[in-house]
């Protein structure tokens, strides 16, 4: 999270340096990198964390605001797609109409792990 910062910081050197120097080609590049850099460095600090558990049920944060799950109406599984030649594991929680999906990098560990942890909880 903080190196996506970083590199928006530098996108935005980049994006005054190509203003100064009257490129706009270069100027143009350099801002949408910083925007989309920017925007994914936004998400990941206000959005976190992006699931939490107690003995009481899941809480997880979107952009639209906290959710509170409790156990009895959520259902857990494991996902596994095949990608460009590898698996990919995502954790799926379904909360009556609402799926919620996470992988690696929302959780910050393997989401095989997080369903061990949180089956422990539900139990």
């Amino acid at each position: 999270m903080v190196s996506a910062w970083a590199v928006t910081a530098l996108l935005l050197v980049g994006v005054v340096a190509e203003a100064l120097t009257g490129d706009r080609g270069g100027l143009v590049l350099f801002a949408l990198a910083a925007v989309a850099v920017g925007a994914y460095a936004g998400h990941a600090t206000f959005v976190r964390p992006r699931l939490a558990a107690d003995a009481e049920g899941l809480v997880a944060r979107t952009l639209h605001g906290t959710h509170r799950l409790p156990w009895a109406h959520t259902r857990t599984r494991l996902r596994t797609t095949r990608r460009l030649g590898r698996d990919g594991v995502t954790l799926e929680i379904e909360h009556d109409e609402q799926l919620y999906v996470f992988g690696w990098l929302d959780l910050g560990e393997d989401p095989r792990d997080v369903l061990d942890v949180l089956s422990t909880l539900r139990s």
